[in-house]
């Protein structure tokens, strides 16, 4: 059988000394102990692996010891540390309350209180776990808890302090141990790295720090599983690797692809890491983390506040010294708005991809990709020039912009074109205006050329026509919106009315909600009417659509109060009834 032993176990602290990140519970314990106060019970809760459970080791070591130091450390000689290490003692005992929480276990320990130390002043009872405690087990536990034998002292110990009952906090000195900081894990585990001949960089130690979240129990079982998998001489590729941590480097060549406007290379870095078999969330939580310290690197007083070695500090303030603190946070709002949608995003790629290409034009500003060359602006203009005033259609429109198109001077000259088209009189007199910066295209330009032709071939003198004219015309609606099925059946099945007003005919068909009606005014009315006024071959048609009216249904009496007045107000003797008799409705 091997002899081999856990760095958790092995290198477990053996005195106040060596106990790491809980400086100020130390300090408190050891002074209890030098002036000779010691409360009958204790209270150490926190995070996991922080070290409670050894310090309430040591404690119990401590206060039984026949000769401590002066530093109140345990000798380890004496009887009584000899018979706790090895596993003898008779004055200090350990319950686990994860397997041991009934209430049987309680008054089994209530029995046991009673019997005085043979070796040593105090009785200790170690109680891990004990938010397990039923609430049963609790309550049988709080007279002893409370009025303990003198030579009784209680630890309980718990990492979920909300669980425990307050009339048990109320008995109790509560201390609160605190997560490891990074860089005195950094410490121990370089400690333990020289004691076991491993070689390790400190890159390779703060991804093992950071990684276990602050708590040097995990830190130590990341540390073993790196030696077990690198051998003695670990390496930073291999420790990212092993521990599926994406590397800075990914980070830093990001941010570089986001200040010069390279979303193409964002998105190949973003794919490379998919295909490494990363999380995409973590990647976008570690590239938030990356924004944050930037900017604390920027900050050259609050150094402090970075958890890194010297050698990447180096590189985080080389890098922030580039990033204009405005950047920096735009682009931290951009990665937590896409943390906090993706879990709601269809497509969490796209999700991830579209915030990544934001990010890449954040430098560029908002306007910098649509401002036009002058030269192109000149070059528009002067095809402008050449559109007649009072044109029949919009076909001359059409082709002198795409002249002004062919041109290798304008890359897109619409964009940066004003024209404002006026369309053949008609008996609304409608004008379409096409204002810089609109997303206006050659095609949407040729879809107005062949509405001008239709509008064209329509006469402006023509007779009113007759409602079974406009019915038949409005049956067909629904075939010519078939591209569009929720259109096409909303018109099917739309109640319509047909009325006169001014010389016109007027056609208004009704929907389920404002949101219906105001998508259609805005989006289709325009183009059903004039499919309308083609088919039927007059002017003298205009659509409008209205938002049905829903009848409100008085709500049927449900308890019993709304019975007996629904029945008063149909029988006035019952009503009277109840009055007389002075009976209650409720």
């Amino acid at each position: 059988m091997s002899d081999y032993i856990v760095s958790a176990r092995k290198y477990r602290p053996d005195s106040f000394e060596t106990l790491i990140g809980q400086d100020n519970i130390v300090q408190t314990l050891k002074n209890s102990i030098k002036r000779g106060k010691l409360a009958h019970a204790y209270l150490f809760c926190g995070p996991r692996g922080v070290g409670k459970t050894t310090t309430a080791r040591l404690f119990a070591k401590a206060i039984n010891c026949a000769n401590p130091t002066t530093d109140m450390d345990p000798c380890g000689k004496c009887e009584s540390c000899k018979s706790f290490e090895e596993g003898r003692s008779y004055c200090i005992h350990e319950l686990d309350a994860a397997s041991n929480n009934g209430v049987d276990d309680i008054k089994n320990l209530m029995d046991q209180v009673q019997i005085p130390p043979q070796v040593g002043k105090y009785s200790v009872y170690i109680i891990d776990e004990v938010h397990m405690l039923s609430t049963a087990a609790f309550n049988a536990f709080l007279k002893t808890l409370e009025e303990p034998p003198a030579h009784a002292v209680f630890i309980l110990a718990t990492t979920e302090k909300h669980k425990i009952l307050p009339t048990i906090l109320s008995r109790c000195q509560t201390y609160d141990f605190n997560r490891i900081n990074v860089p005195d894990i950094v410490r121990n585990l370089r400690m333990i790295a020289t004691k076991e001949n491993v070689s390790i960089d400190d890159e390779s130690l703060h991804v093992i720090a950071q990684k276990a979240d602050g708590a040097m129990r995990d830190a130590l079982t990341i540390f073993d599983q790196t030696v077990a998998f690198c051998g003695t001489e670990v390496k930073y590729s291999e420790i990212l690797k092993n521990l599926n941590v994406i590397d800075y480097e990914y980070s830093f060549s990001l941010v570089d692809a986001f200040l010069s406007g390279d979303y193409g290379t964002a998105l190949e870095k973003f794919d490379e890491i998919l295909s490494k078999g990363f999380n995409a969330l973590h990647f976008v939580a570690a590239l938030s983390l990356h924004l944050r310290d930037l900017m604390v690197a920027k900050n050259g007083g609050i150094d402090n506040l970075l958890e890194l070695p010297e050698s990447l500090k180096t590189r985080y303030r080389e890098q922030a010294d580039r990033c204009p603190t405005a950047f920096l946070f735009d682009a931290l709002t951009i990665t937590t708005q896409c943390e906090a949608g993706y879990k709601m995003a269809v497509n969490p790629r796209l999700h991830i991809e579209y915030s990544l290409m934001k990010l890449s034009f954040l430098m560029k500003g908002p306007s910098n990709a649509y401002i036009a060359p002058a030269a192109v602006t000149v070059k528009a203009a002067a095809a402008a020039s050449e559109v007649p005033a009072k044109a029949e259609s919009a076909a001359a429109a059409s082709e002198a912009l795409a002249k002004a198109a062919s041109e290798p001077e304008s890359a897109s000259p619409v964009q940066a074109l004003a024209v404002t088209i006026s369309e053949t009189p008609s008996p609304r007199h409608r004008k379409r205006v096409y204002k810089s910066g609109a997303s206006l295209s050659l095609n949407a330009i040729k879809e107005e050329s062949k509405e001008k032709v239709t509008s064209s071939a329509i006469k402006e003198d023509d007779d009113m026509p007759d409602d079974d004219a406009v019915v038949e015309a409005w049956k067909e609606m629904p075939e010519y919106c078939a591209k569009q099925p929720r259109l096409s059946s909303t018109l099917q099945n739309a109640e319509f009315s047909i009325t006169e007003k001014d010389g016109c005919k007027i056609l208004t068909f009704n929907v389920d909600n404002v949101a219906q009606q105001t998508w259609i005014r805005e989006r289709q009315l325009h183009a059903l009417e004039g499919y309308l006024q083609k088919k039927i071959g007059s002017t003298k048609i205009h659509l409008d659509v209205d938002v049905k009216m829903t009848e409100q249904k008085e709500m049927a009496p449900y308890t019993d109060e709304e019975k007996a007045k629904a029945l008063m107000k149909e029988n006035e003797e019952v009503g009277s009834l109840i009055k007389d008799f002075g009976l209650e409705t409720k």
